[in-house]
């Protein structure tokens, strides 16, 4: 099973690379598989790499359903 996750990007680097913010936390990908990308884009990261752009608010609402699930997995570990 993949798992891809939502990230905002941040910054366009040369060479098709890029960083994007998860939840604050930065990291530099590849760009290669998107064309016209662009600061504050949200696209669904896979092993380093953009998969696809997706709507800002789906993003969001992905990115709120896994920190909630996290919440739950750690009240369920305590």
């Amino acid at each position: 099973m993949c798992l891809s996750v939502p990230a905002e990007v941040t910054e366009l680097l040369p060479g098709d690379m890029a960083i994007v913010s998860f939840d604050g936390v930065s990291l530099e990908i590849s760009s290669a598989l998107i064309g016209d990308l662009a600061v504050g884009d949200y696209v669904l990261v896979h092993v380093g790499y953009a998969l696809a752009k997706i709507d800002p608010a789906e993003a969001e609402r992905t990115l709120e359903l896994l920190q909630e699930l996290g919440s739950v997995a750690q009240e369920l570990r305590s």
